[in-house]
């Protein structure tokens, strides 16, 4: 198959470098264009007020294996691939590895899943890799699991136009419990910002925070209760592979919000 791939950890990320390498000795056409630095919690940003400039990059990935460092954002460098860089569409567009979960909430903001989105938005299944740890560098689970799923839909493609939210437990392969069909939970933080001075004796704030995880999802989301929260699912050392849509309108709220009156003179 045809792949793009992209991160929001940069271009020297070993999670992309891993992933990448996996699917080309797999025997894929693979393309990386991602960050020339790390982008995470960039969300679905764009550039439009400077230029983006795209770098051939050497050495650094698979022989096989064609890549560019962008210095723009994640949505920007698949854009970019997409519009400019690819002679011709991929059949997928793939994200990551990400270097910690994207679960829940957290696919608000990530970078890793906006640069997925932006494959999607263009009309391409995509699929977003997360390995569920900041501190594991055992990126090779995730990018066997990925192998073994781009050929799973080279054989059968995705029935939908979608984006698929994959999320690994850092564990070994064996360890590994199996993998779930699961729905978005809510990964809430409890924010804190440290306030401190700087040399010149300037207040500034530093974001931190405690994650909540055990948080349901809100009811009236038309979502199946009988399908487990990603959240869990990791928890449990299960691989979680949640749907997502880029459609957010509130299905429910239309028919709950029809007898709504608005007189207008």
């Amino acid at each position: 198959m045809k792949l793009l791939i992209s991160n929001d950890d940069g271009i020297s990320a070993l999670g992309i470098r891993t992933l990448a390498n996996a699917l080309a000795e797999a025997g894929h056409d693979v393309t990386v264009v991602c960050p020339d630095r790390e982008r995470s919690a960039t969300g679905h940003g764009l550039t439009l007020h400077q230029p983006i400039r795209a770098e051939i990059v050497e050495s650094i990935f698979h022989p096989a294996i064609k890549a560019w460092a962008c210095d723009g954002t994640p949505s920007d460098c698949v854009k970019l691939a997409l519009w400019a860089l690819l002679d011709s569409p991929p059949d997928l567009v793939l994200s990551g590895i990400n270097q910690g979960a994207n679960l829940g909430t957290e696919i608000l903001y990530s970078g890793t899943v906006s640069a997925a989105m932006e494959g999607m938005i263009e009309g391409i299944p995509s699929i977003a890799f997360s390995l569920t740890s900041h501190i594991s560098r055992n990126f090779q689970p995730a990018a066997k699991f990925a192998t073994i799923l781009v050929e799973q839909l080279a054989a059968k493609p995705i029935p939908d136009l979608m984006l698929l939210n994959v999320n690994i437990p850092p564990v070994e392969w064996e360890e590994i419990t199996g993998v779930k069909l699961t729905r978005q939970g809510v990964r809430r933080y409890v924010d804190v910002f440290d306030k401190r001075t700087d040399p010149r004796g300037k207040t500034y704030y530093w974001l931190t925070g405690e994650v909540l995880e055990e948080v349901e999802p809100p009811e009236g989301l038309n979502l199946p209760q009988n399908v487990p929260i990603d959240v869990h699912a990791v928890k449990d050392n299960y691989i979680s592979i949640t749907p997502l849509q880029y459609n957010l309108t509130y299905a429910n709220a239309l028919d709950k919000l029809s007898n709504w009156n608005f007189p207008m003179s």
